[in-house]
């Protein structure tokens, strides 16, 4: 092949492999959205999570093989949102929850597709209380059980954010509990803020928030709502 026609057949592959790209990123932009919220089937309330390392929902889009999977990460109110799927049909299921395990479903996904799933949370943190005052912030609550799964742990958590959790924390209070508790019993958790101003004087306003976990394979810490304390 001489000089010129392998300029040509190079000039001519660019353009074949020009057009083909072409096709590959022509696709129509996603038009599918997926929201809802995790509710306590009992309470009516949102199951509060973790940001990081919390609930998060897999979704896999059927017609393909093998199948990629997809994970929309569940806020920390216990809300969740994607704006950016193809419309198709699921198979939906939450993995890595604060609450019992939630079966597997096949769900056609379109444009504002909204789903709440009804949950039961391995523990309710009941009759939360945050105080500050002289220097310290204390949190006093109780826990009701919802199952066979005991108290592994009780929490109190400090961050300059409303994200503020077990992950996302600039100061923390925990104590092993390992037993079962009755919905009776009040704990006390407390944080010595003036002791601790090189952490606390970061900010003016701190957000807390009292958590606990159960004894259940892969179970994350139950929440309920952070509260913003100025300092």
């Amino acid at each position: 092949m001489n000089m010129n026609m392998k300029s040509s057949f190079y000039i001519l592959c660019l353009f074949a492999v020009g057009l083909f790209s072409c096709e590959l990123d022509n696709y129509d932009a996603p038009t599918a959205s997926f929201a809802g919220q995790f509710i306590d089937a009992q309470t009516g309330a949102l199951v509060e999570q973790d940001l990081i390392n919390g609930t998060v929902i897999q979704l896999a889009e059927h017609g393909y093989d093998p199948v990629g999977l997809q994970y929309l990460v569940v806020k920390n109110d216990g809300t969740f949102e994607n704006k950016l799927l193809f419309e198709n049909t699921y198979t939906v299921q939450p993995v890595r929850g604060n609450f019992y395990p939630v079966d597997a479903q096949d769900l056609e996904i379109g444009s504002g597709t909204t789903m709440d799933f009804m949950v039961t949370p391995y523990l309710r943190i009941v009759n939360p209380q945050i105080s500050y005052l002289n220097g310290k912030v204390t949190a006093t609550f109780s826990i009701e059980q919802t199952g066979a799964s005991n108290v592994r742990k009780i929490g109190f958590f400090a961050h300059p954010n409303s994200v503020v959790g077990q992950p996302v924390q600039s100061f923390s209070v925990e104590n092993d509990i390992n037993r079962d508790v009755s919905p009776d019993e009040v704990f006390t958790l407390e944080m010595d803020v003036a002791a601790n101003s090189t952490i606390f004087g970061k900010a003016d306003d701190f957000f807390f928030r009292i958590g606990a976990i159960a004894n259940a394979a892969e179970s994350k810490y139950n929440y309920v709502p952070a509260e913003r304390i100025t300092l």
